[in-house]
């Protein structure tokens, strides 16, 4: 043998020493076998496991070696098998079994062995697993949220008007159109909304309100559409998506939408028409799938008249619409919601009924109630905070509605002029219902041209679409 030839041999040994020092030196077990899935290779940490000599194991096949081996297996078909559980020494046992290939043909397998227990990994996964389940509830939760609180249960009232509007409620709730809801504040709007939605086809799905008179002018935009990171000083970097988008699937409110800037309306009335927009920022286009609802307080046709507010717009929300007459018109209905929130307040905590005097509930009565059912909750609220025992009196009544009671005489006395205004306005819904909302013969039925009788319906707020 020649001197390099000599030299050639040693560096092979050396080489060949320092691959099995490293093969011996892997802390997981590691065994290759051939093509056929015979041994030819078995590192110490993995005899020392299995209990066998590495001498006596090299030239066997895999399936005599070690139980439940599939390493012939991955011989044969030339895919791997990653992350596979296999129970050896009655261990189940993470290994990874990969096929060794030269010019696209197996000529090896190398099986690699993580000696923990399978058990580490398990209590892993259902970590993840218990993990992914709290993700799955605080989104249920954080649609509930988004969701409504009210039904058509909720709205309480002995009235014709309201049984009527519980109606036209359940009508649209039996479609997708806009509906515009038309009241006094305090009237119970958003509880009309959210019976829609609730009775509807998008129950579960989210129920996203914004108020137009509530968000600064120069926000407005972003909060309806959304924004894209950096597209303005103070936006979030990963961007925040808009209301339009987040009622994806539902339904949205948008309430006081007499007070939305003129020049918003055109960009709404796109989004309405279309179910597409654009967040501030960006240039993708995000479609939405939502049910509009809108309400307001004001009269959107003298709005058009002092330009105000756009007529196409208005024509495109006034598809369906409510209009909730003020708590006053409807004095039958004062003491059921009022004996309703005295059982609401009372449920959550002592769970005794509270009762009113026949002298508290005249003075209710008696009250003209400006502020509609938000005062009237007020009014029980305070009531529940001073008086004693089970019975509300007069005395636990607010100052204004004691006065107004002991001022009030025998016979109670009402400007004319607002009986006339009473009794001309409910003429007008009684024609109108009568006809099935047919002007002209409306007119004709009060006597009155149709000119003045649409005057008219504008001045008491009564929409010309019902």
């Amino acid at each position: 043998m020649s001197q390099a030839q000599d030299g050639s041999s040693r560096e092979l040994r050396r080489r060949l020493e320092l691959f099995q020092l490293i093969f011996d030196s892997i802390h997981n077990g590691a065994m290759v076998t051939d093509a056929a899935g015979v041994v030819t290779h078995l590192n110490k940490p993995y005899a020392r496991f299995l209990g066998l000599s590495i001498s006596k194991s090299i030239g066997q096949h895999c399936t005599d070696v070690v139980e439940n081996t599939r390493m012939h297996i991955v011989a044969r078909t030339g895919v791997a098998e990653i992350n596979q559980i296999q129970k050896i020494r009655g261990q189940n046992i993470l290994v990874h079994r990969i096929p060794i290939k030269r010019d696209g043909q197996v000529v090896a397998v190398l099986g690699l062995v993580m000696f923990q227990d399978v058990g580490e990994v398990v209590r892993l996964a259902k970590k993840l697993r218990h993990l992914e389940s709290q993700v799955k509830r605080y989104r249920e939760e954080l649609m509930a949220l988004r969701s409504t609180r009210y039904t058509l249960e909720s709205i309480i009232g002995n009235s014709r008007v309201i049984a009527e509007l519980k109606q036209e409620a359940l009508v649209a709730a039996g479609n997708t159109y806009p509906v515009l809801i038309v009241g006094e504040s305090g009237t119970g709007k958003e509880l009309f909304a959210q019976s829609i939605h609730h009775a509807g086809s998008r129950r579960g799905r989210p129920f996203v309100q914004i108020n137009c008179a509530a968000i600064p002018k120069d926000l407005l935009e972003s909060e309806l559409f959304g924004y894209e990171g950096g597209a303005f000083t103070g936006a979030r970097s990963a961007g925040k998506p808009g209301k339009f988008e987040l009622a994806h699937g539902g339904s949205i409110l948008l309430d006081e939408i007499g007070d939305l800037p003129l020049e918003m309306q055109p960009k709404l009335l796109r989004v309405l028409e279309e179910k597409v927009f654009e967040r501030v920022g960006g240039n993708a286009v995000i479609q939405s799938d939502f049910r509009l609802m809108a309400a307001t307080n004001q009269n959107l046709e003298v709005l058009i008249a002092k330009g105000r507010f756009r007529k196409d717009l208005y024509y495109r929300l006034n598809v369906m619409s409510l209009v909730i007459p003020p708590l006053a018109a409807r004095p039958e209905d004062i003491i059921p919601i009022a004996r309703h929130l005295l059982r609401q307040a009372t449920a959550a905590s002592t769970g005794d009924e509270i009762r009113l005097s026949p002298k508290a509930i005249n003075a209710l009565l008696a009250h003209e109630w400006p502020g509609n059912v938000r005062e009237l909750s007020n009014v029980v609220d305070r009531a529940l905070s001073t008086m004693r025992g089970d019975v509300i009196r007069l005395r636990d009544l607010p100052i204004p509605l004691k006065r107004e009671r002991a001022t009030a005489g025998q016979v109670p006395v009402t400007p004319i002029r607002d009986v006339q205004a009473r009794a001309e306005r409910d003429a007008i819904l009684n024609a109108l219902r009568q006809t099935g909302n047919n002007k002209a013969r409306a007119a004709a039925l009060l006597g009155i041209h149709r000119t003045l009788l649409y005057k008219k319906m504008s001045r008491y707020a009564i929409p010309l679409k019902r």
